[in-house]
């Protein structure tokens, strides 16, 4: 999915080494670290790595800093704006000029559609470190029973609506378990002066979760329907819950529960909007919270609490197994140095120190790991015992055009393209990459 990566503070086109992102400069300074041995100089080589905006965090880097002072193999991250990365992966792939290392999202689909990973990716199967990932992210990076890219993620940090707790407080609110509660919550929020809800659907691919995050409940509604979308038995426009959920996300955006602004709201600004107390939710991966304490020191972690999106009145909290995800290209004349990064990376205490000093990360998708949870997380994942996937990583060929119908869903709320209308252009996006893929529940 184009959801998931969480937010930055600028959207930059970055290019140049990590020692540069690190620190200032590509030579450390004196006394900080050995110099490479003689046989580490002779295997001095540059991995290019192209990642879209937001995918690489700054404890990576520090880990690639500190595997070139072991190793002498030096990594060129080469970040690009989330809008603008795939249009630029797929023009690398498509000319075969692709780079030592790609990211991209996992999900079946996406890695066979997207990046065609049966040619342009390497099969790592035999790496050590796919036994300690958690299987179900391993699943999303599987074909024909090859796992072709490594998911380090907190896919445990689901997207949900964080909230003030003091605004719910004054106004006697408590947390919906419907939509019904969450209209009328909303209302009350926007007659005291208060914004409800900031949603900054400028980035094309946020506002798409409020759909997609609640797949589970439509799931469970029609009994078997991601099998059934996936055997091509039934369709989205068929779906009367996708439908609902829908037009009740179209309803409070015509409440004015986004706000004014909302077309052009970013989601850099998230943090910020939420710690001038002129909003009172958004949307948010759960590390949120520690930025907008960053923004506003006079509030603590503990008066913002969470809650699922209860749309079509949705209680499970959904869960993505998947997420960013780093291939080796088929291509590169330096597959096993790539490898032995990946690895790297992989170690036990590299994941650790991940978790340790990125505020952003509660969680690792490997075993044996030490969480930093939060008495606010533990009480999240307390009160929705049911839980589930959601649609994007479990149905095939939506993941794909996540884009697509972000610009769907902007239409439905300027008014130019009708709820129903999306869902029946996802089916038929959905059936044109099923036709390439020669999907049999599509190709008779």
């Amino acid at each position: 999915m184009m959801k998931r990566s969480v937010w930055m503070s600028s959207v930059l086109l970055l290019s140049g080494s990590v020692m540069t992102a690190c620190s200032g400069g590509s030579t450390p300074a004196a006394g900080t670290a050995p110099n490479p041995t003689a046989e580490q100089a002779r295997k001095q080589v540059t991995l290019t790595y192209i990642a879209s905006q937001g995918w690489i965090k700054d404890a990576e880097m520090q880990l690639a800093k500190k595997f070139e002072q072991e190793t002498g193999i030096r990594i060129d991250y080469q970040i690009v704006p989330a809008d603008q990365y795939f249009n630029v992966l797929k023009t690398k792939l498509n000319s075969k000029e692709g780079p030592d290392l790609f990211g991209g999202q996992s999900g079946k689909s996406e890695i066979k559609l997207n990046y065609n990973v049966e040619k342009n990716a390497v099969d790592l199967s035999d790496q050590e470190w796919v036994k300690r990932e958690d299987p179900l992210s391993v699943d999303q990076l599987t074909l024909n029973g090859k796992v072709y890219a490594q998911t380090i993620w907190d896919t445990g940090n689901s997207f949900v609506i964080a909230y003030n707790k003091k605004i719910f407080e004054k106004l006697g609110l408590s947390v919906p378990k419907t939509y019904e509660e969450l209209k009328q919550a909303s209302l009350k929020i926007k007659e005291s002066g208060v914004t409800p809800i900031y949603e900054p659907v400028a980035d094309g691919w946020h506002h798409v979760l409020w759909f997609a995050e609640p797949g589970p409940r439509y799931d469970e509604v029609t009994p078997n329907l991601y099998n059934d979308l996936n055997d091509n038995k039934k369709k989205f426009a068929d779906d009367p819950t996708m439908l609902l959920a829908l037009n009740q996300l179209r309803e409070m955006y015509q409440l004015g529960f986004f706000g004014d602004n909302a077309l052009s709201d970013t989601g850099s600004n998230t943090a910020a909007k939420l710690a001038s107390g002129k909003f009172a939710m958004s949307l948010a991966a759960q590390s949120v919270v520690k930025d907008i304490v960053k923004a506003n020191p006079e509030l603590k972690e503990e008066d913002f609490g969470f809650f699922v999106i209860p749309l079509a009145d949705n209680q499970f909290y959904y869960i993505n197994p998947g997420g960013p995800s780093k291939f080796i290209y088929s291509g590169s004349k330096h597959i096993e140095e790539a490898k032995r990064y990946l690895a790297y990376l992989a170690k036990p205490e590299n994941l650790q120190f991940m978790i340790d000093n990125d505020p952003t990360i509660s969680n690792l998708n490997f075993s044996g790991l030490k969480d930093k949870y939060t008495a606010e997380q533990k009480k999240l994942f307390a009160a929705y015992p049911k839980r589930g996937t959601d649609i994007q990583d479990y149905v095939n060929y939506v993941n794909p055009q996540w884009m697509d119908i972000g610009k769907d869903m902007t239409a439905m709320f300027s008014n130019t393209m009708q709820p129903a209308d999306i869902l029946k252009n996802i089916d038929k996006r959905r059936a044109n990459m099923a036709g390439v893929a020669k999907d049999p529940g599509w190709v008779k």
